[in-house]
């Protein structure tokens, strides 16, 4: 179509993030930066990692669903393993803790890893 340009944002990886570099350049994108729009989307790590593990297996010629502890649909929403912050938080009783204790619980919470 005429009054249609292919066009793409010229853009650079720095450590597996992308940084767009806010100039519009003729033609198709040098490469696909999936995996990192992805990531600024706010599509879970996991999903990510195990994205590019797929993708690092297609590039060495294996089949899409051929890759050993994968599975044909891969979920966006599984939950991420318990950490500390989650086991602190399973431990807590609210109803059974006096102001003063929720109010201490929470600065420990807070001082916890993420």
């Amino acid at each position: 179509l005429p009054e249609v340009d292919n066009v793409h944002l010229e853009a650079i990886e720095y450590e597996q993030r992308i940084v767009l570099l806010h100039q519009v350049r003729d033609g198709p994108a040098s490469r696909s930066y999936g995996l990192q729009v992805a990531a600024l989307a706010g599509v879970p790590a996991s999903v990510i990692e195990q994205a590019r593990s797929l993708l690092h297996g297609l590039e060495a010629g294996d089949k899409p669903f051929d890759v050993p502890g994968t599975d044909a649909q891969i979920s966006l929403f599984e939950p991420a393993p318990p950490g500390p912050l989650d086991r602190a938080l399973a431990e807590l009783d609210p109803d059974h803790l006096s102001p003063r204790e929720a109010l201490d619980a929470l600065y420990r919470l807070k001082k916890l890893p993420r």
